[in-house]
This record gives C-alpha cells, sequence and structure tokens, in this order.
C-alpha cells in the first residue's frame, strides 16, 4: 500500500537520524568531552550540543510516530501482527524514545546550563539512559527488519514475555541502576550485540 510505504520511508528516514545521532554522542562527541580543553568543550556545548539533541529528539519523535502508524496499518496484516520480533522491538522503540523526552532531555538542559539543576547528576542521568539507548538499539533494530526478514514460527506468549521481562529489567536499571560495563564504548556495543541474541534466542526457542 502506498500510505504504508509514506509511513515506512519516513519512518526509516527519521530512524536514521535518531540512532546517528545517539551513536553520535555515544561514540563521538562524550569522548571527545573527556579529553577536551576546558575552552573547547564549553564552545561546543554552546553551540554545536544544542543543536544535535534538536536533530536527536525529533528524529526519535517523528520515529516513534511513524512507528505507531505502521502499526496500525499491520493490524489488518495476521502474519506481521502475529510476529513476536515486532512486538518485541515496538517495546524497545518506545521505551528508548521516552528516555529520550523523559530523561535524556530534561537532565541535557541542565548540563548545558538551559535551566538550574545538579549538573553532575544530570549528566549521570542522562548518560545511563542513553547508554541503555544504545544497548536497545541492536533488538530494536532486529524488530524492525525481522519482522520481514527473520522468520520465527507463531507468537509464543512464553517467548515474548521473557524478552520484554528483559528489556523492563534494563530499563528500570536506566532509571534507577548503574552503568556497570555500558561505561565504556566497547562495552556496550558488546553488550547490545549479545542482548539482540539473547532476545532472538529466548524467542525463537521458548
Amino acid at each position: 500500500m502506498t500510505i504504508e510505504f509514506v509511513f515506512r520511508w519516513f519512518h526509516v528516514l527519521a530512524g536514521i537520524v535518531w540512532i546517528g545521532m545517539l551513536y553520535y554522542f555515544n561514540f563521538v562527541q562524550t569522548e571527545y568531552f573527556k579529553e577536551a580543553e576546558a575552552a573547547a568543550k564549553a564552545d561546543a556545548m554552546k553551540k554545536l550540543a544544542p543543536r544535535a539533541l534538536k536533530w536527536f529528539r525529533y528524529g526519535a519523535l517523528v520515529t516513534f510516530l511513524t512507528g505507531l502508524g505502521l502499526l496500525h496499518y499491520a493490524g489488518a496484516m495476521a502474519s506481521v501482527v502475529g510476529s513476536s520480533l515486532i512486538w518485541m522491538g515496538a517495546l524497545a522503540g518506545t521505551l528508548m524514545f521516552l528516555n529520550v523526552w523523559l530523561v535524556i532531555w530534561p537532565n541535557q538542559k541542565i548540563v548545558l546550563g538551559m535551566k538550574e539543576g545538579d549538573g553532575p547528576a544530570a549528566a549521570a542521568k542522562a548518560g545511563l539512559a542513553s547508554r541503555t539507548n544504545t544497548l536497545f538499539s541492536g533488538p530494536m533494530l532486529m524488530g524492525m527488519l525481522g519482522s520481514k526478514h527473520l522468520y520465527i514460527d507463531d507468537l509464543s506468549s512464553t517467548g515474548l514475555g521473557a524478552a520484554c521481562a528483559l528489556i523492563v529489567l534494563l530499563q528500570l536499571n536506566a532509571l534507577f541502576g548503574r552503568m556497570g560495563p555500558m561505561a565504556s564504548v566497547v562495552g556496550v556495543v558488546h553488550l547490545s550485540v549479545v542482548l539482540t541474541a539473547v532476545i532472538w534466542a529466548l524467542l525463537a526457542f521458548l
């Protein structure tokens, strides 16, 4: 259907912007800020970071809204609506979207001096949520692509329940826990790959 294709096109385009900015923050900007001289860091926080965060959060918004549209159109397609992959991916994507707007952005405004607050505490909260979104990006992508290109047998309530429970537990850590191995770029990348494999195994074999 033409309308479905339009939603899918915008969903993928906005997703590229969103996840591209997510990776930029986690793999490039954060690591640069650790080494940058004070003047260079201050200039980047004043002029660069706010622009990047704008693309980041609105990319997330458009990705989320077009994803809802795709789920609506998928409702008429039993083969898609019955896929545990798409529901797992939708859960991960929704939590990532909520992290952007309810955790990362409010705390980044404090870090950037756009509103008052405890800067170090805000940076820690935003950083943990951002690393968790990076962790979730692997399973989310599997959900996006897998519903069409990775066959898993009929919806398994046990496998889907286990996969979603794992995602929710990791989200709780994003809100109340610690960075752990996600503190390093290598650590979060490896964990995302492992999480993707674990979730696939839960969906495929439970």
